[in-house]
């Protein structure tokens, strides 16, 4: 299948964001007097919007204090508890040679998700970034930031587009905005979570990708 249109999740499928966001979603449970989860529970906070994660363990109205407490300690310090996947610079090199355009769609801010492939020199693949916007969360929702993404490419033929992601709400995300969907296996989300929610491929290292891709 020939996809001319390559969107991507950032967390756990470009880069292993895991320790930095697990360590501020401790820091801002914690201020709630939650303490002692396990990793693998820390682990879902993960790739989904971060309203929904807190919405498990907080009331309501602490909700977006947490998410502030959260990006408190992101912006000071998680961010840099992160580093690209072996093998992901290497697959986004070759596939930008062949010409394909490519775009981050990320429940991440926006702006923290420029910063961090600027960080790492991966924004020189990339035709654009969509991510969250603070004080609106619907904007991270992941089915909203790949829709913003094929209007930027200008996709009309959504036939042409695909997006990779680790988390069943990179999938559900992508085939909500009527694209197809690859799960990648080696970030944070199981073979079962992403063949539950029905991932079209799935991709166990990012050469693995980049063979599917091309």
């Amino acid at each position: 299948m020939g996809w001319d249109v390559l969107l991507f999740d950032l967390d756990g499928t470009l880069t292993d964001s895991g320790p930095g966001i697990m360590h501020a979603a401790e820091t801002a449970l914690g201020s709630f007097g939650i303490t002692g989860l396990s990793e693998q529970a820390l682990r879902q906070f993960v790739g989904p919007p971060l309203v929904e994660s807190f919405a498990v363990y907080l009331l309501q109205a602490d909700v977006q204090t947490a998410i502030d407490r959260f990006r408190a300690y992101y912006r000071e310090t998680g961010w840099l508890e992160n580093e690209p996947y072996p093998g992901v610079r290497e697959c986004l090199h070759a596939l930008k040679a062949a010409g394909k355009r490519m775009y981050v769609a990320t429940s991440k801010l926006e702006s923290m998700a420029r910063q961090v492939l600027t960080h790492f020199d991966l924004m020189q693949y990339f035709d654009g970034v969509c991510g969250g916007i603070a004080d609106d969360p619907e904007a991270g929702k992941k089915v909203n930031v790949v829709r913003r993404a094929l209007r930027e490419a200008e996709c009309t033929e959504f036939s042409r587009a695909i997006l990779s992601g680790d988390r069943e709400y990179d999938i559900y995300g992508g085939h909500a905005a009527g694209i197809q969907t690859v799960g990648v296996l080696y970030g944070y989300g199981s073979r079962e979570e992403l063949e539950s929610a029905g991932a079209d491929a799935l991709a166990e290292t990012p050469e693995a990708l980049l063979a599917l891709l091309l």
